[in-house]
């Protein structure tokens, strides 16, 4: 027995700063990217209007909290010895408990996907045109084709 899915995705392009620590190539120091986030939301139900989820409200809530808290923006990890002084300069930052990999950005916007209420399956972070890591829960394969040298 079958079932239908639906799936739609949405592209948001920003732009952020980070850094990762423990770590030996270039993307150790402070640096920026046009990242590009690709939310997937699944179901197998359509609402009264014949969507799974409305676009324009992706766009509104996903959008506007990406551009609240990472756009424009260096996300680093609590323990990076230059978030003090980027305070003290009242630069803009998002900390968050982890390196900033491409793989924890992606993870952090799908479990805001997730607090919204969107039926989200993944996340994927294009932190450039050729490099990506997607998170996905469960016990599916985690794709990472991000190459930190391309920072």
């Amino acid at each position: 027995m079958s079932h239908t899915m639906y799936r739609v995705s949405k592209e948001i392009d920003f732009c952020y700063g980070h850094r990762l620590l423990d770590y030996e190539g270039k993307c150790r120091h402070l640096h920026g990217h046009n990242g590009r986030a690709v939310i997937v939301l699944e179901g197998e139900r359509l609402d009264g209007r014949g969507m799974l989820v409305d676009f324009s409200d992706i766009k509104t809530a996903l959008r506007d909290w990406i551009e609240e808290t990472l756009d424009h923006r260096m996300i680093l990890c609590e323990s990076d010895p230059a978030l003090p002084m980027l305070r003290e300069l009242d630069e803009p930052v998002h900390v968050i408990p982890v390196n900033p990999t491409a793989e924890n950005i992606a993870r952090l916007i799908y479990d805001r996907a997730q607090e919204l209420g969107f039926p989200v399956v993944e996340v994927s972070l294009w932190e450039t045109a050729r490099s990506c890591a997607t998170y996905r829960p469960g016990g599916d394969c985690v794709e990472s084709s991000s190459d930190a040298s391309g920072g």
